[in-house]
């Protein structure tokens, strides 16, 4: 299960984190979001000691959401060491997200 992250700890968990961190911009009301879940949980576990998972609400958060230009959602947005280096709008398949973390990862 990917962790929630907020405007709180977002520093400490995505911008000082080693590593590849995928966040997943979603929002309650979101059915596109509803249906990426449960395959960013999958990817989570999937990839346990290799990447971290995380989800952001944008309604509770809309400050990191702002910052980012969070147009659309789920938007799934990869931070290497701090920097955004990849961004996927909308649902996608598990397996295009698996092929994304993969060559990040490489």
């Amino acid at each position: 299960m990917a962790d929630a992250v907020t405007s709180a700890t977002w520093d400490q968990e995505v911008l000082k984190a080693q590593g590849l961190v995928l966040v997943d911009f979603w929002a309650v009301w979101c059915g596109p979001c509803r249906m990426v879940a449960p395959i960013v949980d999958e990817i989570s576990k999937e990839y346990a000691g290799k990447i971290k998972v995380l989800k952001l609400n944008t309604d509770e958060n809309p400050d990191i959401a702002g910052k980012y230009r969070i147009m659309g959602i789920p938007t799934l947005m990869f931070f290497k060491n701090g920097q955004t280096v990849d961004q996927i709008v909308g649902a996608v398949p598990k397996s295009q997200l698996k092929s994304k973390v993969d060559a990040l990862l490489a």
